[in-house]
């Protein structure tokens, strides 16, 4: 069965996007595409203007921690770690450790409205709370694509929407290429672009606001094909 069925869809820098669709209609599947989880079998990737199709299997783990951040439903925090301590982590990972990752860890925390709780473990957290945690991690490297999986689909609807706030801004205001794949209908207001999948295909794209235009491509994703 494919999971992919000849799928093609740049994403520009400075937009919110959107993948929608029912469950099984390949959302994920493109989404892990895009983030050099999943390889096509068919078809061609392009991260900022590299081809990455035709790239060693051994290039793809600095593509990904340099190009890309990633968000989940599940926020995959360390509970025994405060929230400085798990974006610093992810900081140290990068190559950037000591008093220079706790100071970036916590510029990042600031960013997304955390400032007051660098201390706070996940426990006294709230789920909204440690989904921007997450975010925050995800920003260490300074990526220029973000992309997440039902990042909201556990939330309560006011902190959805702080989740949105936070990777709309990181869109409109830090240039950020955003893609997010949910069934959470409640967001769909925040898209700068909604993306339709059904069967492995994009059946429809809509830019409801105009005020974008064109911006430049930072993911070119070419009759991609891939087998579920």
């Amino acid at each position: 069965m494919r999971a992919l069925d000849g799928a093609s869809l740049d994403i520009e820098a400075g937009e919110l996007m959107l993948l929608v669709g029912p469950s099984g209609s390949g959302k994920t599947t493109l989404l892990s595409v895009a983030g050099c989880v999943l390889q096509p079998t068919s078809g061609s990737l392009r991260i900022l203007g590299d081809d990455i199709t035709r790239m060693p299997a051994k290039a793809l783990p600095a593509i990904r921690r340099e190009r890309i951040g990633f968000v989940f439903q599940a926020f995959n925090l360390f509970p025994t770690l405060s929230a400085l301590q798990n974006v610093a982590l992810a900081l140290d990972l990068k190559g950037a450790g000591g008093r220079a990752a706790r100071e970036r860890a916590a510029a990042l925390l600031d960013q997304v409205g955390l400032g007051a709780k660098l201390d706070a473990y996940p426990a006294d957290l709230s789920g909204g709370q440690k989904q921007r945690v997450a975010i925050a991690r995800a920003l260490a490297g300074d990526p220029p694509i973000i992309l997440a999986d039902e990042p909201t689909a556990a939330l309560d609807t006011q902190s959805g929407r702080a989740v949105m706030n936070v990777l709309q801004r990181l869109a409109h205001e830090r240039d950020r290429a955003v893609v997010i794949v949910t069934h959470d209908n409640r967001m769909l207001g925040y898209a700068d672009r909604t993306v339709r999948m059904e069967d492995g295909r994009i059946v429809g794209d809509e830019r409801p606001d105009s005020r974008l235009g064109a911006r430049d491509s930072v993911v070119g994703i070419l009759d991609s094909e891939a087998v579920a």
